[in-house]
């Protein structure tokens, strides 16, 4: 690691790295962890897993809506104090959803809350806090490092959960998980400060970035791509473990399939970004839609049992979430850094729409037919759709007309 990136590196962007990276680990962890909470909690509350998977939809639905309006505060005002009102706002909807006694106190905490502070906590802000200070040839790479710190927190902290949850029960598991969520305090400091003056070459205002970027068919094609990652990633994440479940294996199984998800993502968010320096972004965003829609056929045909369960995790937790420095990788290449994190923001925007729909189709198609079938089917045909869609993608910088001088 330190060879591939630290002689173009500078210490202060390492310090931003590695505490972006931190912050991400704590967020994304413990927010990956909520799956397990679906079984417990449905009984507690007597609520049904339609009415789970619409809270988690709400909360991927309000963390996209809020995204592009953060992203620009923070390409305006810088990461640290967006990441410390965010962790605020992350431990009160923990201790809010700790206290719920109905679906409604579910919804304010985990749906609301949750989803707004996360606007605030994880990669929009950071990669774009990052973007603005590493080369740009090691850009994508170092997106890779800090994406696969999501990762790493699904690998420690969704065990934790699972152990909690068998020796307390889940409101007590979560007002552990809100203390853990107050480190990300004092990592704000790591990725603090006023972002560096931009180049009027790295873009336009933020008004004409938007139109120009709205107006340009590429952009639609990495919303498209990333609509169907969001699809993917929520329902895989929210309702993998009560599918095992619903098969006869183990809780033990579910939480290590979310655990091998995030242990194998570790390797390939770093390799994904590793590559996307390298060569074709786009070429290597068709290739992993692809190796999905193939992962998800051959689970869902082979006999399950423990042992398919856990390949499948590593394999999908290798292709999980290396859309993620890849399409900020082309979102910076093509239209600029000036505006990083606020055109990320849209584009992350069309991701928590999918996870919107996957999250909540997925309990809604379960309470209707009993089944999760049709959503494993409807996942392979989306995870097509985007390979084919991340073709046409001009990669090369948006050409401008010079702009008039101020």
């Amino acid at each position: 690691m330190s060879d591939a990136l630290h002689p173009n590196l500078s210490r202060r962007a390492w310090l931003m790295i590695l505490a972006g990276a931190a912050m991400v680990t704590l967020s994304m962890g413990v927010r990956q962890s909520f799956g397990l909470f679906l079984a417990p909690m449905g009984m507690d509350l007597e609520i049904g897993r339609q009415t789970f998977g619409l809270v988690i939809a709400a909360q991927n639905l309000l963390f996209g809506l809020l995204q592009p309006f953060v992203g620009a505060l923070a390409d305006r005002h810088g990461a640290g104090r967006i990441a410390v009102v965010g962790a605020l706002v992350y431990i009160s909807g923990l201790v809010v959803s700790g206290l719920a006694a109905n679906a409604l106190g579910l919804m304010i905490g985990f749906g609301a809350l949750v989803g707004l502070s996360m606007a605030g906590v994880t990669f929009v802000v950071v990669l774009g806090a990052v973007g603005k200070i590493v080369p740009p040839h090691k850009r994508t790479l170092a997106f890779g490092i800090v994406t696969a710190g999501g990762s790493f927190g699904q690998f420690l902290v969704v065990p934790a959960a699972q152990a909690l949850l068998d020796a307390y029960d889940w409101r007590v598991t979560l007002f552990i998980l809100a203390a853990l969520i107050a480190v990300i305090i004092p990592l704000a400091l790591g990725v603090a400060g006023k972002p560096p003056a931009s180049d009027r070459a790295d873009g336009p205002p933020l008004k004409q970035a938007l139109a120009e970027a709205f107006a340009h068919p590429s952009f639609w094609l990495l919303n498209l791509g990333f609509f169907v990652c969001g699809f993917h990633i929520a329902f895989v994440g929210t309702h993998l473990p009560a599918y095992l479940r619903d098969q006869g294996l183990s809780p033990g199984v579910g939480a290590a399939s979310l655990a091998l998800i995030g242990l194998f993502n570790i390797a390939g968010s770093w390799l994904w970004g590793a590559w996307g320096s390298r060569g074709s972004k786009k070429g290597l965003l068709t290739l992993l839609y692809a190796l999905r829609a193939a992962a998800v056929a051959v689970f869902i045909l082979v006999p399950l049992s423990p042992a398919s369960a856990l390949v499948f995790a590593s394999v999908f937790g290798f292709l999980w979430l290396g859309t993620v420095p890849l399409t900020n990788g082309l979102v910076a290449q093509i239209y600029g850094l000036r505006h990083l994190s606020a055109l990320a923001g849209v584009v992350f925007l069309s991701h928590q729409v999918g996870a919107f729909l996957g999250a909540w189709l997925a309990g809604l198609a379960f309470d209707a037919t009993g089944s999760y079938v049709l959503m494993w089917i409807v996942s392979i045909v989306l995870a097509l759709v985007a390979a084919v869609a991340n073709l046409p993608i001009r990669e090369a910088p948006l050409v401008r007309a010079p702009l008039p001088a101020e």
